[in-house]
């Protein structure tokens, strides 16, 4: 890629930054747990695609699986470690610092993705990124091609959280599928949570 990206900018980038001067809560040192279980199933297909990175353990697991990956992440922080474990493992994996809500922007660059993974992004965002972020699916990920994510179980009316209904309801749009939605658990380092991980297919480039 020759394009550099603008840095993200605003109030949630800071926040992110400030809490990769450390090691947050989420931040595990492995992959999740039930997205082993999805690449081990067969899930997961390059080139693949993980929006919030954080500092890469799962996009670097996959790149060790012999998978092209592409890791974004708004956090400067997060990716710079991520690219220093890639280097350090002697790992094929790419990282960018970029806004997940500017997919297109991707799709401009003439990215398209197999797979696309979220862990623990969608679970954060308000209703109209929640939108803006499917739009942006729509154009980097191929037909055919397979959404994943996990995220904590919502259980109120909180924007926090994911919900089978919310999803389905959120994808019910010309070219998609939710193809599962199972109970899961998220991991923290300090503990865990009932989580849902989903996946939704696009079917076909139909409204994309």
């Amino acid at each position: 890629m020759t394009a550099v990206p603008p840095r993200p900018a605003g109030p949630l980038v800071d926040v992110y930054d400030a809490a990769y001067a450390g090691v947050p809560n989420w931040d595990i040192g492995r992959p999740q747990r039930a997205f082993l279980a999805l690449a081990e199933a067969g899930y997961v297909e390059g080139p693949v695609l993980e929006v919030g990175c954080g500092t890469g353990e799962l996009s670097l697991y996959l790149a060790n699986r012999g998978l092209a990956v592409l890791g974004v992440d708004l956090s400067r922080r997060a990716v710079a470690r991520a690219r220093a474990k890639a280097r350090r493992r002697g790992l094929d994996a790419r990282f960018l610092v970029w806004d997940a809500l500017a997919l297109d922007r991707l799709a401009d660059l003439g990215f398209a993705f197999r797979t696309v993974l979220d862990c623990a992004m969608f679970h954060v965002l308000g209703e109209a990124e929640r939108e803006r972020f499917v739009d942006g699916l729509e154009t980097v990920l191929r037909a055919g091609g397979l959404y994943c994510v996990l995220g904590d179980a919502r259980r109120d009316r909180s924007i926090y959280g994911l919900s089978p209904a919310e999803l389905r309801a959120r994808f019910d749009r010309p070219g998609w599928s939710v193809e599962f939605v199972h109970e899961t658990v998220f991991e923290r380092r300090y503990s865990t949570n009932s989580a849902y991980i989903a996946g939704v297919r696009r079917t076909s480039a139909e409204g994309g």
